[in-house]
C-alpha cells in the first residue's frame, strides 16, 4: 500500500474508509490527529471518531509540524493514520491559530513534501476536497481553498493509491 491519500468532503466516509484501510493493514496504528479543539460542538465531533476508533491505537496529537512527527512515527511494520491535512493547513494560515515558532506554512509545507516519500511502512492521510464549490469571499477563504488545492495535488502526486469518497463510496482515482 506505501501512501494513501483519501480525499472528499464533509461528512462523505473519509475518516471511516482510512480507518478500514488501516485495520485491513493487520499492522499497529498510530492515529495522528491534527485539529484543534476550538468549541464544545467540534469536541463532541471529535469524542466521535475517538469512540469509532479501536483502543489498542496509539494517539498522537499534532496541529502543525507533521512532518516531524511522521518522522518520528513511521516505521517498517506500522500505519500511519493521519486526519486530517485540511486542519492542519487552516490552523497554518489562521493567524489567530498558527504556532508561536517563527516559521512559515510554505516552509513546514516544503519539509512535509520531502519527508513523505521517504517514510517506511503504511501511512493514511485524510484531506478534504474544497474546490468543488464556488469560489468564497474573502481572500483568507480564497487563500485556503487554493492552498489546500495545491497540497492535495501534491499530495496525490507522491501517493501510490488516492480515493475520492463521496455518500460513504469509493472511487479510486489512483493505484
Amino acid at each position: 500500500m506505501g501512501l494513501s491519500l483519501i480525499l472528499g468532503g464533509a461528512r462523505s466516509g473519509k475518516s471511516s474508509h482510512a480507518e478500514r484501510l488501516a485495520i485491513e493493514t493487520d499492522l499497529p496504528v498510530t492515529y495522528i490527529a491534527t485539529a484543534q479543539v476550538a468549541d464544545k460542538e467540534f469536541a463532541e465531533r471529535i469524542r466521535s471518531h475517538q469512540l469509532r476508533r479501536p483502543l489498542h491505537w496509539t494517539l498522537v496529537e499534532e496541529s502543525f509540524f507533521l512532518a516531524e512527527t511522521l518522522l518520528k512515527n513511521a516505521s517498517v511494520n506500522h500505519c500511519l493514520v493521519v486526519d486530517c491535512l485540511t486542519l492542519w493547513l487552516a490552523q497554518w494560515i489562521c493567524e489567530d491559530c498558527k504556532p508561536p515558532q517563527d516559521k512559515s506554512w510554505e516552509s513546514e509545507r516544503q519539509t512535509f513534501l520531502s519527508v513523505l516519500p521517504t517514510l517506511p511502512g503504511e501511512i493514511i492521510l485524510v484531506s478534504n476536497e474544497v474546490g468543488m464549490g464556488i469560489v468564497p469571499l474573502g481572500e483568507i477563504n480564497r487563500r485556503f481553498q487554493d492552498e489546500q488545492g495545491r497540497l492535495n495535488q501534491a499530495v496525490a502526486a507522491l501517493s501510490g493509491r488516492v480515493v475520492f469518497m463521496a455518500a460513504g463510496l469509493v472511487m479510486s482515482l489512483k493505484g
